[in-house]
């Protein structure tokens, strides 16, 4: 596998390799349409990207939503099957978190199998200031 290289400009991401990803391979994705990933896209805080050095094919991928000030949710990491084991899921963690607008701030996911990869950035299981409220119907008032 040759290098690759890390790019924060959206309107590189490959949308088909995004879209291929996301509605086959990722437990987190599947329940999205393509018209729904389309918007995630656009209306991301922050996408950064990996690319494989030669042909420029993307090989990963990471979205942050933010407010810009305070803190951030990083989503919808992946690297596809042949790319990983080589680093760039770590570089793309890295570029989104360490090189981009937001060092500082809090930042948020959920993940079902890549507690290693985040622990890494300082990601810890919820400390007692943290609540979430789950997907679903909101709960009826009484």
């Amino acid at each position: 596998m040759a290098e690759f290289e890390i790019d924060d400009d959206r309107t590189r991401v490959d949308r088909d390799v995004l879209w291929e990803f996301l509605s086959t391979k990722a437990y987190w994705g599947r329940f999205r349409d393509r018209a729904t990933v389309e918007r995630q896209l656009a209306g991301a805080w922050r996408v950064v990207a990996a690319y494989r050095v030669g042909d420029g094919a993307m090989i990963g991928y990471a979205r942050a939503v933010s407010d810009g000030e305070a803190l951030a949710y990083l989503a919808d990491v992946f690297v596809v099957e042949p790319a990983r084991g080589l680093g760039v899921g770590k570089a793309l963690v890295h570029a989104m978190i360490e090189e981009g607008p937001g060092p500082h701030f809090r930042w948020m996911l959920h993940t079902l199998d890549a507690h290693d990869l985040y622990e890494r950035f300082g990601f810890a299981k919820p400390d007692e200031t943290f609540l979430e409220r789950r997907a679903g119907p909101p709960p009826r008032e009484p």
